[in-house]
C-alpha cells in the first residue's frame, strides 16, 4: 500500500460509488419501495465511519498489517454492499 492518503481515497471512492449506484437505483425504479435501499446507503455510511477511524488510530503497533487489514475489509464489506444492491433488482 502506497499511504495513508491512498487507502483513504479507495474507501471514499469504493464507498461514494455504491451509495451513488443505490440513488440511481432509486431514479430508476420509482415505483419500488426505498426502505431496503435506504438501509443499504446507511450501512455504507456505517462502513465508511468506521474505516476511516481505523485509519486514524494511531495506537495500532504493525501498522503495516493494521492497514492491510483494513483494506481487506474494505472489500469484503464493499461487497456485501454490492450484493445486497444487486439483490434489490
Amino acid at each position: 500500500m502506497a499511504n495513508i492518503r491512498d487507502l483513504k481515497k479507495d474507501i471514499n471512492f469504493v464507498l461514494g460509488d455504491i451509495i451513488e449506484a443505490v440513488y440511481v437505483w432509486e431514479y430508476t425504479n420509482t415505483d419500488k419501495d426505498t426502505k431496503k435501499s435506504e438501509a443499504i446507503i446507511d450501512e455504507a455510511i456505517e462502513t465508511f465511519d468506521g474505516l476511516i477511524a481505523r485509519v486514524n488510530d494511531r495506537s495500532a503497533e504493525n501498522k503495516k498489517a493494521h492497514f492491510k487489514a483494513i483494506n481487506s475489509d474494505l472489500e469484503t464489506q464493499g461487497r456485501a454492499l454490492i450484493e445486497k444492491l444487486n439483490k434489490l433488482a
